[in-house]
């Protein structure tokens, strides 16, 4: 499930010279843009445990969900191809212990610029809240020691999609990305229900806070993440309910052995809270043109919460859009319902007549050429 924008793998296998090329769409603050990355198998690697020790893995342990990642992202422009290795000089030695939860860094995300990180400084990002969608992805498939190069295009077409500014101005751009270390995450699965639950907590402010600055792919990206997550929670909500335990604490056991006290949300505010992640997904989509994804989002946030007047307004707003009229009309009746006087229903329903009114005289018109 995406909302947003499709996955489209088109290689994730290792070639007859041991290189590994796939491609996506990754969500920037200006758009879409498409990502071919090329990386080179390994047999093996070395990455870093909870304690921070480093210790042998197998070829397939990269980062997971709440990983701290020390990554840096270079355009190929200004690097020396010749004497460019996976850590500039100075930097082979440095502690992998140090990757560490104050050396988590805040990047403000900004629409100037693809990559959202600082350009050729080595940085700590977490995996999994959306800081870079484009670096994040890489890093997903990635080992401690290891580079990749990634080609990047803009996907589409639109003011929202190109972004040839400063450093980033030829286009495709190319650049490589190293990962030096990182902390031991999880996967979705292995995640307990409570930590789930916050993560979708976490993904919901953030994606309120991207839109209030004007990044709405960003936003838009949160509420999937989101939603995602959310959904994995239904049957453990669902027992909870059942057991009539909705206030009291699930005590939960982590997958590291120890017992850790968690929340997880009532079945009420289970269902209030998708219906709120719809509905702000569906006001995302309209704002980036897509009717029939705003449609379909803000339609589930009304089954879910059929008082909720902001999805029935929302809803009204994408059938206007692919022009289905009938339905805008009953959206917008819904709304005056929950809100009588509600001038932005009254306003909608007068601009519907208005738009029925021209359509059946022109529809006149035409009868009466036919039939003179």
């Amino acid at each position: 499930m995406d909302p947003v924008h499709p996955l489209e793998t088109l290689h994730g296998n290792c070639d007859r010279d041991g290189v590994d090329v796939i491609s996506w769409v990754s969500v920037c603050p200006g758009g879409l843009w498409k990502i071919q990355q090329k990386r080179t198998c390994k047999e093996s690697q070395q990455t870093v445990s909870n304690s921070g020790d480093v210790t042998a893995r197998s070829s397939s342990y990269c980062p997971r969900l709440g990983s701290l990642c020390r990554v840096r992202v270079r355009l190929n422009a200004n690097m020396d191809e010749t004497n460019s290795s996976v850590f500039d000089k100075g930097h082979e030695n440095e502690s992998f212990a140090e990757v560490t939860e104050a050396a988590e860094n805040t990047i403000p995300r900004s629409r100037d610029s693809a990559l959202q990180v600082p350009l050729g400084d080595w940085t700590t990002l977490r995996l999994g809240e959306g800081q870079c969608d484009i670096t994040e992805a890489c890093l997903e498939r990635m080992r401690a020691g290891e580079k990749c190069e990634i080609l990047l295009s803009p996907f589409g077409t639109g003011p929202d999609v190109s972004v040839p500014l400063s450093a980033e101005q030829h286009l495709p751009l190319c650049a490589t990305v190293e990962l030096q270390a990182f902390t031991a995450g999880k996967e979705s699965w292995q995640m307990s229900p409570g930590g789930k639950w916050d993560w979708v907590k976490s993904h919901k402010e953030r994606g309120g806070v991207r839109f209030r600055s004007g990044d709405v792919w960003g936003a838009a990206d949160c509420y999937s993440r989101a939603l995602k997550l959310l959904i994995t929670l239904y049957g453990h909500v669902r027992e909870q309910e059942k057991k009539g335990q909705e206030q009291e604490a699930v005590e939960q056991r982590d997958t590291s052995g120890g017992d850790e006290t968690q929340h997880l949300p009532s079945a009420h505010e289970f269902k209030t809270t998708k219906a709120e992640l719809h509905s702000n997904l569906s006001l995302c989509q309209l704002k980036l043109s897509q009717p029939e994804r705003a449609k379909a989002s803000a339609s589930k946030a009304t089954e879910l919460e059929p008082g909720g007047a902001k999805a029935w307004y929302r809803l009204g707003q994408a059938c206007q859009m692919v022009n289905e009229l009938v339905e805008a009309k009953q959206a917008f009746r819904k709304l005056l319902e929950l809100q009588p006087e509600s001038p932005a229903a009254l306003k909608a329903l007068k601009d519907i007549a208005s738009r029925e009114k021209e359509a059946n005289a022109q529809l006149g018109l035409r009868l009466s050429k036919m039939f003179s």
